[in-house]
């Protein structure tokens, strides 16, 4: 049966893997278990949610007008070592390649043209890859958060397993790569808590709040991570995966952190999902729980921008941060695909987006004053005026 399944499916984890992800903590009644209760299946009504999909205006607002503004100097601005030690290029999405203390780490690395099993049909970028991924040079470490096409690769993972990289993944996502042609010597397999360490870099997966799956049978097999990564000199860093908020970002936080930088998921929300994904302000809330409740680093808003997964408009995320980041007092960066920066050093801030966006409606800034009515009704003064 096994070659029968499409190529692009994976393998489900057997054997000695199996085995292994029946011993974890995490994995309960069969199947692996987030660490606060989510629903994986969209709700609500799906009459509702085809009229927001098919709805003309709504469609025209979730693709750019005009062509994304690619940065175009990435190769040459890699070719010079970071100053400060620490540096992060925005490939799109969640696609992040991380230069810290000399060492090179590829987070969720996506090249293919679409984030599906099939190459004719499936979400399409939005924008092209900023630059070849046999143009990028050597990756110490490949760093994956979940099995989900816009995360895990099939053609990307294929070109990179020609390579010397080793890639770190969550319990069970091991099978896919082996597959695809990636050897076991070259897999670090981690559960929640577990560290490995890869030219220098340790890398530990820690928990996140979401779901697996790439065949046509979602076994929950295949465990999801957010992961932190500390260089040899001591700069940290933390990539959220995909998440729905949860109380544990203060735990990975009192534990690893605080953080030179994290990349936080802030796109593809949804009234319908509300529990696997993080709204901007989920994503804010998240980055300050980890730096100990305090602004502090900065925070690089990820998976947005580069493939149209949900019904906001598809520059939502970054105006949305955008505001929330500047009335919290929290640095964020603002990186055209492809703009490499320094979180120590001067970001790249200005809104790129909006040149190419229609109008956005800006719900967010409703909602807060709203909230902040209702509080003052209420008599609750005091979390008003913080406001």
């Amino acid at each position: 049966m096994r070659g029968l399944r499409p190529l692009a499916f994976g393998a489900d984890p057997a054997g000695e893997r199996m085995e292994r992800i029946r011993r974890s903590p995490n994995f309960t009644d069969g199947v692996f278990q987030n660490p606060l209760g989510a629903r994986t299946r969209p709700s609500g009504s799906t009459i509702e949610f085809a009229k927001g999909y098919f709805q003309k205006e709504a469609r025209r607002l979730r693709a750019p007008v005009a062509p994304v503004p690619l940065h175009t100097t990435t190769l040459d601005d890699l070719a010079k070592p970071p100053a400060t030690g620490l540096r992060l290029t925005w490939l799109g999405h969640s696609s992040v390649l991380a230069e810290i203390d000399g060492r090179r780490v590829l987070f969720d690395p996506v090249w293919g043209e679409r984030c599906s099993p099939f190459p004719f049909a499936g979400p399409r970028r939005l924008h092209p890859v900023p630059l070849p991924l046999a143009s990028l040079g050597p990756v110490d470490a490949v760093v994956i958060s979940h099995d989900h096409y816009d995360h895990l690769d099939l053609p990307t993972i294929r070109a990179l397993a020609t390579t010397d990289t080793v890639f770190a993944v969550p319990l069970g996502v091991g099978a896919h790569l082996e597959r695809w042609g990636v050897s076991e010597g070259r897999l670090r397999e981690l559960d929640w808590s577990e560290s490995t360490e890869i030219a220098g870099v340790r890398l530990t997966a820690t928990p996140a709040r979401h779901f697996c799956g790439r065949g046509l049978r979602n076994q929950q097999h295949t465990l999801w991570a957010s992961w932190v990564a500390e260089g040899p000199s001591g700069h940290r860093i933390y990539h959220s995966g995909d998440t729905g908020y949860f109380p544990g970002f203060k735990e990975i936080g009192a534990e690893h952190g605080p953080f030179d930088a994290t990349m936080i998921q802030i796109g593809a929300y949804s009234a319908y999902w509300p529990d696997i994904h993080m709204t901007p302000a989920e994503g804010l809330r998240a980055h300050l729980d980890l730096q100990g409740g305090e602004p502090s680093g900065v925070l690089l808003p990820i998976h947005w921008g580069t493939f149209n997964l949900a019904l906001h408009a598809w520059a939502e995320p970054g105006e949305w941060t955008k505001d929330a980041s500047e009335e919290a007092g929290q640095a964020a960066a603002f990186p055209r695909p492809g703009e490499p920066f320094e979180p120590a050093g001067k970001l790249p801030a200005a809104p790129w987006w909006r040149d190419v966006s229609g109008p956005i409606a800006r719900p967010w800034v409703r909602r807060t004053t709203l909230r902040a009515a209702s509080e003052v009704a209420s008599g609750d003064l005091d979390v008003a005026a913080d406001r």
